[in-house]
């Protein structure tokens, strides 16, 4: 498909541009390395690399069932799943909804089908978000049916908006048209049902969704996210996507987004410590380097503790160490963000304390050396490509070989010390160890 050779091309550019060292000395002021010296010592790294994990597994299950439902028009069941993992918090090991993910899977065949017409120059067909329209009419005051088609029409509605100017066969003058026709219908649909009264976190994430098709003056980001949050506290996912939209990009600010960072661990210390703060901030980022300028990396880092050591899984070892690593990219000497060149990277590292790279350099190498058994590759080439987007990602051998390339030549960037002179580093689940070479 075309999205598939696009983000090939882009992958391969990005990665690139990650490993490629910055003209001069590295974070630590040490000799810069050339890319060459990168791939022969992360040789030596010896990493065991999981393709699929048991978070992807948990993930696909939910997904899967969903999908079966819908294409079975099973309605009734599938509003009666969604239900019942709202009520009892079902989630994966990482923390993903399952309701999330059931109606993921419900809408994934109209999603995918509008997504692929587009990518191919082709207005969308609207039978498939019909079949669903149809369905939410067959059960009036149900909300999973209405929250399935909702969701379906906010993809639709970003598929619209992120539709490249370089696909040309459609006329894509009215693409801000189309996206608020595809948000309004979800707002009518979601209008009806309230996630406090239902007790309904789904409802409430939906809520949150239907931020990105709003003006800034019309947003109310950290509110909806408060509610958001108080329903489902133990899943991080809500406290990164609050980061994400609180960014200037998305209308917010710097200065909002460490506000409610330190709101949201306050909000969330009884179950993740100070790690409402670091979960607030992991994307925002990877995606934008200047929210390192205000980070108390302090602050930072011992939420990241306090979440290794209420979450000892590999999944959130792996989470943890790839974005600290995304977010090395805006420290002082490192090569910026995935198509920054290196003057805008200088410029935007000089706002950046240097104790702050110190820092978050300090705390990415403890997280390897302390916690990580397995890699994972699929989260590094989200982190490091794509933060908060794995969903869209296709292709996965490719994505694959992207993560590990990009884990393996980080690793070796920060460890090289321990790799000089044929020695190679070895990890377990009684941690890093270094090899002398034989």
């Amino acid at each position: 498909m075309p999205v598939t050779r696009l983000i090939k091309r882009a992958l391969a550019t990005q990665t690139a541009q990650f490993l490629r060292r910055p003209s001069g000395a590295d974070w630590d002021g040490q000799t810069q390395l050339s890319q060459q010296e990168i791939d022969h010592m992360a040789q030596r790294i010896l990493l065991p690399s999981l393709p699929v994990s048991d978070e992807e597994m948990a993930r696909a299950q939910f997904q899967d069932r969903g999908q079966k439902m819908a294409r079975q028009e099973n309605w009734p069941a599938l509003s009666a799943a969604i239900r019942a993992a709202d009520e009892t918090r079902l989630a994966t090991p990482g923390g993903e909804m399952a309701t999330m993910l059931l109606a993921y899977g419900a809408r994934g065949d109209v999603t995918a089908a509008a997504e692929d017409a587009l990518y191919d120059g082709v207005v969308p067909p609207s039978h498939g978000i019909d079949a669903l329209e149809e369905a939410a009419e067959e059960l009036p005051g149900d909300y999973p049916t209405a929250l399935v088609t909702a969701l379906a029409h906010m993809d639709i509605g970003l598929a619209w908006r992120n539709l490249p100017k370089t696909i040309t066969q459609i006329d894509i003058t009215d693409r801000a048209a189309r996206t608020h026709h595809h948000f309004a219908r979800a707002a009518q649909l979601l209008a009806p049902h309230c996630g406090l009264t239902h007790d309904a976190p789904s409802l409430a994430a939906a809520q949150c969704a239907l931020l990105a098709g709003q003006t800034p003056s019309q947003r109310q980001v950290a509110d909806d996210y408060e509610a958001l949050i108080r329903l489902d506290p133990n899943s991080p996912k809500h406290l990164r996507a609050m980061g994400r939209a609180l960014l200037p990009e998305c209308g917010g600010s710097l200065a909002q987004l460490e506000l409610e960072a330190r709101r949201a661990a306050t909000l969330t210390q009884s179950i993740w410590g100070a790690g409402g703060y670091t979960w607030v901030h992991l994307d925002a980022l990877a995606l934008d380097p200047d929210a390192l300028i205000r980070l108390d990396a302090e602050f930072f880092a011992d939420g990241m503790r306090d979440i290794l050591a209420r979450r000892k899984n590999q999944h959130i070892a792996n989470l943890l160490a790839a974005y600290c690593a995304a977010a090395l990219k805006g420290a002082p000497g490192a090569p910026g963000a995935p198509g920054a060149t290196p003057e805008i990277a200088a410029t935007n590292a000089a706002k950046v304390d240097p104790a702050t790279g110190t820092a978050l350099r300090a705390l990415f190498e403890w997280v390897l050396s302390t916690y990580l058994q397995e890699l994972h590759p699929l989260i590094w080439t989200e982190a490091l490509h794509r933060p908060g987007l794995a969903t869209a990602l296709p292709s996965r051998r490719s994505l694959v070989r992207a993560g590990r390339h990009a884990a393996l030549g980080m690793i070796a960037t920060v460890f090289a010390d321990k790799l000089a002179n044929g020695r190679s580093i070895a990890f377990s689940t009684a941690g890093m160890y270094q090899l002398d070479p034989m």
